[in-house]
């Protein structure tokens, strides 16, 4: 994709080079141009911020679960060499 979009070669020729599909390369390009034209200010849509948001809260919580077990763990070695 990205030498098709720099050099502004046709996705044909850069396909044959890298002996790759043609069509498979055109359709990543076309998305990267999608991608690149729907989301370039890189902001977030109010979708992905309550995904972050969603994903932030359980990522707190997995460390705090960690954290409780790795002192679990402490506890039980020092009693079991006591």
């Amino acid at each position: 994709m990205r030498i098709v979009r720099e050099t502004g070669r046709p996705a044909a020729e850069v396909a044959r080079e890298l002996g790759i599909n043609e069509g498979t390369l055109t359709t990543w390009v076309a998305r990267d141009r999608a991608a690149r034209d729907s989301g370039g200010d890189g902001k977030l849509s109010e979708s992905e911020r309550e995904e972050l948001l969603r994903l932030r809260r359980e990522n707190a919580e997995l460390a705090m679960e960690r954290d409780v077990l790795k002192r679990s763990v402490v506890l039980w070695v020092k009693e079991a060499t006591k």
